[in-house]
């Protein structure tokens, strides 16, 4: 989906670009208040599946209600604690306090012109990561700027923040170390910086709870009458972090008040300001990325038993069919992809055509559709029993021959076809591929032709044929050309689309190999890493030369100043 937009006329729109189309990929858009997580990690209340204790108040209302102190502990280590604008997330963008704060003291204290690259940068950043919020500047990048159209979750562009407010930070700490600046007026900025990031941590921690509603529109739905429990819990850990960041800011710039007054120095101000930092970090990271996340082999196994369904479907020997599992969230699901080749699933990345055969087929329940993509089995819920499998005696194998063609002139009256069509014996072919089919002619039934997959591997395919005329192949695989290579013994041949996604060849008469095999071009993603990495080779020696001569000239002009002392 990310790669271009779809050939379907009716799928077009006016937020449509080369990639992702505006609408979709501005879902998951930073709130502008949202880009104070930066300094307080919970500001908009964490994680979409957080985790409080027995303290809370939502654990309280929860046994006063009866429910048993066990069945609330289960309960409160998975609530809906996110209350920003996008869908849902799995925690907040954190660049640390005293980070920030030593951000904020750069822009005060370093010299170099440096500051103001970074300091664009992290601005360029924020925005960016505003998307929607911000819509001139994001239809300006998603337009005209390589490859930001295929990103949807927009707020990853502030790992950019990440980087560049850190590197300011180490920058002012790298002019206090090497004494570039009075240590009085250190003190001033210092205070200065303490006044802006902690008045801020202040403000919000006094004031924010008359400021903001802490709800979501969800909030009634999912939570019922425990949903004003749920804003009270929100706002007390809003405030929890706002005075905590108030406090991390104040430490460091306690330290840096002392080695102004030369109480340490600065291999202690700065040991003292990475443990703080660390633990700031730490703390915050711990709740993400826990022990939770180090398992046993064998529990994250446990998750993935299979079913009676599963072991009934893994009977069949054949070495490639497909599933589609209705059980479930068919387009979200794993755990049919674990044991079979799944119709359904999940990926970040899709193929855009397939995309368009699952909302305009698939998830519709065209059996035709279904059946030309080889869905051997199909697994259904059951009321009050486990999903049971049903065979489908129309599934065509992994590949077959055509007797006729229906030609079509533009992709929606390809994917439209698909509708009233039997896959068994026609093929839908676009009029762009016209030459492929210039000499086909219909051909009479032939009961001894077949066309069998003989070796099945992700990226090679080996199949026989055998046919007393030319007949036209179709082959149950995606078609994906440029890397996607056709053979038939062993001499390459072109291959084309079919039924919108599919693959087909013209087969000649007689006995044949036929293979698809799987080749990147990655000459041209090899030149670049290679002139890439080049360039970061003599950047680095040209950096350490340069030095040398820097240290050198630095040692004669010491010695000489010895000398003429």
């Amino acid at each position: 989906m990310r790669g271009g937009h779809s050939d379907l006329k009716q799928q077009s729109s006016q937020n449509q670009t080369k990639g992702l189309d505006i609408d979709y990929a501005t879902q998951w858009s930073y709130g502008v208040d949202e880009t104070m997580t930066l300094l307080i990690p919970n500001f908009k209340g964490g994680s979409s599946n957080g985790s409080l204790s027995s303290s809370s108040e939502i654990y309280q209302s929860l046994v006063n209600q009866g429910v048993s102190k066990g069945e609330a502990d289960q309960i409160v280590k998975h609530l809906p604690l996110y209350w920003g604008t996008q869908p849902f997330t799995s925690g907040p963008v954190y660049a640390g306090a005293i980070v920030v704060f030593l951000f904020v003291l750069g822009l005060f204290i370093v010299k170099t012109p440096y500051k103001w690259g970074l300091l664009i940068a992290t601005i360029l950043s924020i925005l960016l990561s505003w998307r929607r919020n911000f819509m001139p500047l994001t239809e300006f990048f998603m337009n005209y700027f390589p490859y930001y159209n295929k990103f949807r979750s927009v707020s990853s562009i502030l790992v950019v923040a990440e980087v560049t407010i850190p590197l300011l930070g180490i920058l002012s700490l790298k002019e206090i170390w090497d004494k570039q600046i009075d240590k009085a007026e250190l003190l001033k900025k210092v205070k200065l910086s303490t006044y802006i990031t902690g008045g801020i941590c202040l403000f919000f921690a006094l004031f924010g709870s008359s400021l903001f509603n802490f709800s979501t529109p969800e909030d009634a739905k999912v939570m019922g009458g425990l949903a004003d429990a749920l804003i009270t819990d929100r706002i007390s850990i809003f405030r929890t972090d706002c005075i905590r960041s108030l406090i991390f800011i104040l430490l460091a710039a306690g330290a840096l008040f002392l080695f102004s007054k030369d109480k340490i120095k600065p291999i202690y101000l700065t040991l003292i300001i990475g443990g703080l930092i660390l633990i700031d970090m730490w703390g915050v990271d711990k709740r993400y990325f826990n022990d939770d996340n180090f398992v046993p082999k064998k529990q994250i196994e446990a998750n993935f038993q299979p079913t009676s369904a599963d072991l009934e479907i893994l009977q069949d020997t054949d070495i490639h069919y497909r599933v589609l599992n209705v059980s479930t969230n068919t387009y979200n699901d794993a755990h049919t992809s674990y044991f079979h080749k799944s119709i359904g699933g999940y990926h970040g990345a899709k193929l855009r055509r397939y995309q368009d055969l699952i909302e305009h087929h698939l998830s519709k329940g065209n059996w035709r559709v279904m059946s030309m993509l080889n869905t051997k089995y199909f697994i259904v819920p059951v009321k009050g029993e486990e999903p049971q499998v049903q065979r489908n005696v129309a599934a065509l194998g992994n590949a077959w021959f055509v007797d006729s063609i229906q030609m079509v002139n533009s992709a929606d009256e390809e994917i439209n076809a698909l509708d009233h069509f039997e896959p068994a014996n026609t093929a839908i072919v676009d009029k762009q591929f016209g030459k492929f089919v210039a000499n086909f002619h219909p051909s009479a039934k032939d009961s001894t032709a077949s066309i069998k997959l003989t070796s099945y591997e992700p990226d090679k395919l080996v199949y026989v044929s055998k046919s007393g005329m030319d007949r036209l192949a179709v082959f149950s695989e995606i078609y994906y050309p440029g890397d996607w290579h056709a053979y038939i013994d062993n001499k390459p041949v072109e291959h084309f689309r079919v039924n919108y996604v599919l693959r087909a060849i013209n087969v000649p008469a007689g006995e044949h190999t036929i293979k698809f095999e799987f080749i990147p071009n990655i000459s041209k993603a090899l030149s670049i890493s290679i002139s890439c990495f080049i360039f970061i080779a003599l950047y680095a020696l040209g950096g350490i030369i340069y030095s040398i001569k820097i240290y050198r000239k630095k040692k004669k002009t010491t010695a000489e100043s010895n000398k003429a002392k």
